[in-house]
């Protein structure tokens, strides 16, 4: 409906969003929009409240490692309107799991750089810190 000219201009929700300009239109071109953007009278994009509500959620599954290709199912179930809850469902808990496991490989990780902080901040009080995992030293050196 080109001519409504009440809607939200690009470059706002560009900021409420985090998006840049060209973000948005990319997100607009690969079909992750559950609707198409309106245009004013000068053919301005003119989006509405629910699509920039739309983009917050696109920018959060993106920001947790949702591929573009599920995030584009999801809106085009989304599109699809009631029936395919179970659809919905199955593709955001197998990206749930996706992220669930990601997060306790950091954890991990985080507990590994915590050990390894712990010793030089160990050794660094003592003033032992010298050789501390020197590549130049013998085999047998002390920690790492």
């Amino acid at each position: 409906m080109a001519g409504i000219g009440i809607g939200i201009g690009i470059g706002e929700v560009a900021r409420s969003t985090g998006l840049s300009v060209d973000a948005l239109r990319f997100y607009e071109r690969e079909g992750l929009l559950v609707g198409p953007v309106e245009r004013d009278a000068a053919g301005r994009r003119s989006y509405r409240p629910l699509d920039v509500e739309w983009l917050a959620i696109c920018v959060r599954l993106r920001e947790s490692g949702m591929p573009l290709a599920d995030l584009r199912r999801f809106a085009e179930l989304v599109r699809q309107g009631p029936g395919n809850e179970a659809d919905r469902l199955r593709l955001l808990d197998a990206h749930r799991r996706r992220v669930d496991e990601q997060i306790r490989a950091l954890e991990e990780c985080r507990s590994l750089i915590a050990w390894k902080t712990a010793v030089y901040a160990e050794h660094l009080d003592r003033g032992e810190a010298a050789g501390l995992w020197d590549p130049t030293a013998r085999e047998d050196a002390p920690e790492l």
